[in-house]
């Protein structure tokens, strides 16, 4: 009812402040949590420990600065992290979300309206601050993990626009069959699918080009080293990194020049050729990257490219089909060269979990930004004439047809041959035509450049693109969120029999309802978890906690320690088909929650980010967020 009655809008009970932060005069206004019940959606909050240790607030302040304003820095990345996990996709479905119980989550009396959280949003966007972030959180995931750096899966992913702001180009979209206005994105992801960073082509020079422009050259950077610069030296085939991706990519002169870089590519064969006898195959057990053991029937040979010698593996399937996988890998034993092929599918996985569920190809902003002169695009009269000459070829192959199947089978008769000889005499002269039209095409393809720069097209050719630092940004966000969760995934595995069930049951959490009791005196933030509708899902959630509480984590701009617990401990009784766990969760009860500090006790959080202690970085405090346990997450 407060809510409902507050003077400035829904939610916006602290009137004082945002008083005087309109006029600039306060502001940005630290979190102040006070005691709630039944909070929707709180469960979300499970997440912050695990968001924190993966970079959330990990050097914001030195990239990102906003006016002074009632909403804070730190505020605006854990609303908008918390939205991602919560599978609120856009910003404009906040507008359905209730603002004063999710500004309750993050320590204030509402979250901002749609149209403010868009202004934020342009101004932390308005610079290169969010690839610059990016960059940096791609060489600490890197740093932090460097066994999930060995091996890289690449690969592109069609945004299609259904806008009308712009005229983007056409795009071939496989799972639509289409061909609409779209923007392409290379992905470029761990073994178990995490991502690492995004490389948008508005105008795409295909993955090889990518590949060598603008994915190497930033892995070279930042990839650790797993290999010794000695080791390089001295034994000719070792290699730093991996590259793995699809037909697409496929180029015996490409793999040679990232061999020369000690670099190697894995990737399917794109001219096989004749199936190998069965009998080269041998049955191999195989622990593939979800965990399980699996049989493969696995075959190998040495096979010149041309350029130079590669590995083909080949996989016999059921029915007799070959898939073969071609490497630049000449260390690595044939089995974990062809288990980081065939998980190459758990990159597509991803994209159809980050679709389905954080809404990865959700329009951020509606602006638009001119695209470089120095861009290279297709000439739009190269694509014409090349139109024309497809055409006339198809034709000329069916009249060509025609002709060879033109045959006499009636009786021989003057007539009848008389006819049947215009009629091919007729077909001969109209080939004749086609094939000298289209040598004539061929000729005049030959004077025109395949490619121009942007600034050579014609002006109603060209185009804008769609705004790219905030797409940027809220995809660096949601891949925090994507790596928090699979992080969390972890950890609630330990007390699942059924694996692949994990990600529902943490979806669910993040949605159920929780009570938020601080104690200021204690510098405590106790989230209280409501019972789940099983026992064994309150034995994980119960495992979660405790692993959770035992990283300490300070909700960001506070000085509150997050405990998190169950209202109760689980059920005593315990089914003996069931792992025995360790309940003593850090459950105790509690005494009455203390309220917030009065004017004449107050608290101690400062009330500007210049005075605000460091955001907790929780860098190495997460036992679970270098897990190896199982590194393919099945569901995804």
């Amino acid at each position: 009812m407060t809510d409902s009655a507050a003077l400035m809008g829904m939610g916006a009970v602290n009137v004082g402040e945002r008083l005087l932060a309109s006029v600039g005069k306060a502001g940005p206004v630290a979190p102040l949590f006070a005691a709630a019940a039944d909070i929707p959606d709180a469960g979300v909050l499970l997440a912050v420990p695990a968001l924190v240790a993966c970079g959330l607030l990990r050097d914001t302040p030195k990239l990102f600065a906003l006016p002074r304003g009632y909403y804070g820095l730190e505020s605006i990345f854990v609303l908008l992290a918390l939205l991602a996990l919560a599978r609120v996709k856009s910003v404009e479905q906040l507008r359905y979300c209730a603002p004063g119980e999710w500004g309750k989550l993050i320590g204030l009396d509402r979250v901002p309206e749609v149209r403010t959280l868009r202004t934020k949003l342009a101004l932390l966007t308005a610079t290169d601050a969010p690839a610059q972030w990016s960059a940096q959180l791609c060489a600490e995931w890197m740093q932090d993990d460097p066994d999930s750096a060995g091996i890289f899966y690449v690969d592109g992913h069609v945004r299609v626009y259904n806008g009308a702001q712009t005229a983007l180009p056409r795009h071939y979209v496989s799972r639509q069959r289409l061909c609409l206005r779209a923007t392409t994105d290379y992905w470029v992801n761990a073994l178990d699918g995490q991502p690492f960073f995004v490389v948008t082509k508005e105008v795409d020079p295909g993955l090889l080009q990518t590949l060598e422009h603008d994915i190497v050259s930033r892995l070279d950077k930042d990839t650790p080293a797993l290999v010794s610069a000695e080791d390089l030296a001295t034994e000719r085939l070792r290699h730093r990194f991996t590259l793995v991706f699809d037909r697409e990519g496929y180029s015996p002169d490409f793999c040679l020049r990232m061999r020369n870089r000690r670099i190697a590519c894995l990737t399917y064969h794109k001219h096989p050729g004749a199936n190998w006898p069965e009998q080269e195959f041998a049955v191999h057990a195989v622990q593939v990257a979800g965990g399980e053991t699996i049989e493969m029937q696995l075959a190998e040979r040495g096979t010149n490219l041309g350029p130079l010698w590669v590995r083909e593996i080949r996989r016999l399937g059921r029915g007799g089909h070959q898939t073969s996988i071609v490497a630049t890998d000449y260390v690595s034993e044939l089995i974990p060269i062809a288990v980081a092929m065939f998980a190459r599918w758990g990159q597509e996985n991803f994209f159809r979990y980050m679709r389905e569920h954080y809404g990865l190809d959700r329009l951020i902003s509606y602006d638009t930004e001119p695209i470089p002169d120095t861009v290279r695009v297709v000439n739009p009269a190269r694509r014409e004439l090349e139109g024309k000459i497809r055409t006339r070829t198809g034709l000329l192959s069916r009249k060509r047809a025609e002709f060879g199947g033109l045959l006499l089978h009636e009786p021989i008769e003057p007539a009848r041959v008389e006819r049947w000889g215009r009629h091919k005499v007729a077909l001969q002269e109209e080939i004749a035509g086609i094939d000298k039209e289209l040598g004539e095409l061929k000729e005049r393809r030959t004077d025109i450049p395949s490619h121009l720069s942007f600034k050579d097209l014609p002006e109603d050719q060209r185009f804008d693109r769609l705004a790219v630092q905030s797409k940027h940004f809220i995809d660096t966000i949601k891949m925090i969120a994507y790596r928090a969760e699979t992080a969390m995934v972890h950890v609630l595995r330990d007390q699942m029999a059924k694996h692949d069930e994990a990600r529902s049951l943490l979806r669910g959490l993040y949605r159920t309802e929780a009570d938020l009791l601080p104690d200021y005196q204690a510098g405590t933030l106790r989230v209280r978890l409501h019972h789940q509708a099983n026992r064994a899902t309150d034995v994980a959630l119960a495992h979660l906690c405790q692993q959770l509480n035992e990283t300490e984590t300070v909700f960001p701009a506070t000085t509150l320690r997050l405990v998190y617990e169950l209202v109760s401990p689980p059920a005593a009784t315990q089914p003996a088909d069931e792992p025995r766990v360790d309940d003593s969760t850090g459950n105790d009860s509690v005494g009455v929650p203390t309220s917030p500090p009065t004017a004449a006790d107050p608290p101690q959080p400062a009330t500007s980010t210049a005075q605000r202690p460091e955001p907790q970085t929780n860098q190495g405090l997460l036992p679970f967020t270098g897990s190896t346990q199982s590194p393919r997450d099945p569901e995804v």
